[in-house]
């Protein structure tokens, strides 16, 4: 029987998107991908590890509709390295995410300044 995360990984990512990728509003301007901008939806999270020095966050979080995936706890990596050292383990943050390149990334972030 296959495990539930790996059934909802396999989903995830047969219903990838080819979409723009987000600039991040509010922490720090990055551009883009594809040098332009997308509309994924912003989805509430809960921090609850930083690894600034590897440029990745574990979130808690909502259903993330753009890249099918189910509420769930993954590791994503930061578009922006720098983000990571403003984030803290227990915060609440917005977030949109996108593929990449293979990779989970987010895209968007808001939380506290």
């Amino acid at each position: 029987m296959k495990h539930p995360l790996f059934t909802a990984l396999l989903a995830a990512l047969a219903l990838l998107p080819f979409a723009s990728r987000a600039a991040q509003p509010g922490f720090a301007a990055a551009t883009t991908v594809a040098g332009s901008t997308t509309s994924a939806p912003l989805v509430d999270g809960l921090v609850k590890r930083v690894d600034p020095a590897a440029g990745r966050v574990t979130i808690a979080h909502g259903p993330i509709p753009n890249i099918g995936m189910p509420a769930m706890t993954m590791v994503f990596k930061l578009k922006d390295p720098s983000w990571g050292a403003r984030l803290k383990v227990g915060e609440q943050i917005r977030f949109s995410a996108d593929e990449v390149g293979g990779q989970l990334i987010v895209t968007r972030l808001e939380g506290s300044r």
